[in-house]
């Protein structure tokens, strides 16, 4: 698909047809990367956690969701002084 470069401002931009937007659902920002001479356009991720279901769920079949830091403030006997 083609794209014209307008003038907006000083700069310089693109038009992004409304069926593209519709189906990546962007709404007012893209993360935007160049690589190789080449103008990379991203949706940006609105739910930084989708996905941690699936790969804690993976990390619990391989074994890998041991405590990293042993917890504190455990210990039987311990009384707080209000």
């Amino acid at each position: 698909m083609r794209v014209s470069v307008v003038p907006i401002g000083n700069s310089r931009g693109i038009r992004l047809p409304k069926a593209i937007l519709e189906q990546l659902q962007i709404s007012d920002q893209l993360e935007l990367e160049v690589e190789n001479k080449q103008i990379i356009l991203r949706p940006i991720n609105r739910n930084p956690r989708s996905g941690w279901e699936e790969a804690l769920q993976k990390m619990n079949k391989n074994q890998e969701d041991k405590l990293l830091i042993p917890e504190t403030g455990t210990e039987e006997g311990f009384d707080w002084e209000w």
